[in-house]
């Protein structure tokens, strides 16, 4: 069943990424919230939490979409935290006025840092809705480590691991991520497509994305091309 707010109802508590890590589809939620929420006044929100609690009332009466990692659940949460929070301050709702969010992110931002800078932020580590802002918070400050992160961060959306697992956080990214990001994972997944190795750093990849995102990207086009071209001919 598909909502107005962009959610599908659907059995998800044994869903893994790619890397095997699970999902945590209740920070999935709400991410989504947060991302709708953005602008709202305290009555839009209101009749937004209202929306959700109708969905969530309808779908108890459906087995398999109650069971959903508890996802719909903390949406529903959040709304109610979200609607407090614009009852107090009337809105439009900022996030970054927003204590909680903000503690979060810079909690996420500082462990992905430290990963990064021992050497630890590899495929083990599943990425989690909300990183991309955490990547931000560290190119705002400066942090060195965003590089590791900005690897990291390609390799996950390139592999669909962990949050990238689910196309809507894939599509979101488009417009979260820097270019030269999405370009080394756009390459990334193509070298992956053509059978090629790539388990490895492959830090060539990271700078010519970071010098020519446009090629970077025309590149990897031409090897997925190339690659239909020969499995039509086989």
């Amino acid at each position: 069943m598909n909502t107005s707010d962009g959610w599908r109802s659907r059995r998800v508590p044994e869903a893994r990424g790619r890397a095997g890590a699970p999902i945590d589809y209740a920070k999935v939620g709400r991410s989504s919230v947060r991302r709708r929420v953005r602008g709202m006044t305290h009555n839009e929100a209101v009749a937004a939490l209202e929306e959700a609690e109708l969905h969530a009332h309808m779908d108890r009466r459906d087995e398999a979409a109650a069971d959903d990692g508890g996802r719909r659940a903390a949406e529903l949460a959040e709304w109610q935290r979200l609607v407090q929070l614009l009852a107090a301050t009337g809105g439009p709702y900022d996030p970054d006025a927003d204590v909680v969010v903000q503690e979060e992110l810079a909690d996420r931002a500082e462990e992905l840092a430290r990963l990064g800078g021992a050497g630890r932020l590899d495929r083990s580590v599943p990425s989690q809705a909300g990183d991309e802002a955490a990547r931000d918070l560290l190119d705002d400050n400066r942090d060195y480590r965003a590089a590791k992160v900005d690897a990291w961060l390609a390799r996950a959306l390139a592999d669909q691991s962990g949050h990238y697992a689910d196309p809507a956080a894939r599509a979101a990214a488009v417009g979260s991520l820097p270019v030269p990001v999405r370009a080394r994972a756009a390459l990334l997944a193509a070298l992956a497509r053509t059978g090629a190795p790539v388990d490895g750093d492959l830090e060539f990849v990271g700078r010519l994305a970071q010098a020519d995102p446009a090629a970077t990207n025309a590149l990897a086009a031409w090897l997925d091309n190339a690659a239909a071209v020969k499995g039509g001919a086989a």
